[in-house]
């Protein structure tokens, strides 16, 4: 029996290097003897404080979004005030990615603002090391559930003033003193819209986290 030999050449390992460099792939996810430090991080804060964009500006991956247009229910009981353009709201929670070292990876939970969506954020807690708690100086009341919850449970977090364009600018200190914040809670100040800015936050928020929790 005769056979057709084929001029399909099989793939070195050389190709499969450099196919995974082109598509920017980590260490972790070529080489199965490396597992990745896989971290849950929650964000939260008030509605419409812009915990949503927080994860879509840095997530490395398409980022769940649970969003539903805001219909006349909610009228009475969201506040859009503040937030005049904002027409959806999550209703579940946020997700998505990012890669802050080889092998640390983090993962972004977004818990939904509204009092009546509060009682997800014991579920979405669970397995957590830490979370930033976003706060807009216009209506720096909307982050106490947020604070007091995180203070409830031990859970270590860090304050993300988050400024709106238009908004009045106030120092770190200021915001502390306003909200009553403990000396170690680090308090800064974030754009939502900016990749390296939020970076920066949850860099300051892994630190903060292996400095509060036991070893």
């Amino acid at each position: 029996m005769a056979f057709a030999v084929s001029d399909v050449v099989n793939p070195t390992v050389s190709d499969a290097v450099e196919a995974a460099e082109e598509e920017d792939l980590r260490p972790w996810q070529t080489d199965r003897n490396r597992a990745p430090v896989a971290t849950k991080i929650l964000v939260a804060g008030g509605f419409g404080v812009g915990k949503t964009t927080m994860v879509a500006a840095v997530s490395e991956i398409k980022p769940l979004e649970t969003e539903a247009l805001m219909t006349e229910a909610s009228v009475g009981t969201d506040d859009i005030t503040a937030t005049p353009g904002k027409t959806t709201t999550t209703v579940a929670m946020d997700f998505g990615r990012i890669t802050l070292d080889d092998d640390l990876v983090l993962y972004l939970f977004g818990t939904p603002g509204q009092q009546r969506f509060w009682f997800m954020w014991d579920d979405l807690a669970r397995g957590a090391v830490g979370a930033v708690v976003l706060a807009d100086t216009r209506r720096l009341k909307d982050c106490w559930p947020a604070l007091d919850y995180f203070e409830s449970c031990g859970l270590p977090y860090v304050v993300a003033v988050n400024h709106f364009d238009g908004s009045e600018r106030f120092e770190p200190e200021d915001v502390r003193e306003a909200l009553s914040i403990p000396p170690a809670v680090p308090v800064m100040i974030m754009d939502a819209r900016s990749r390296i800015s939020v970076i920066e936050t949850l860099l300051g928020l892994v630190g903060h986290a292996l400095e509060a929790l036991p070893e």
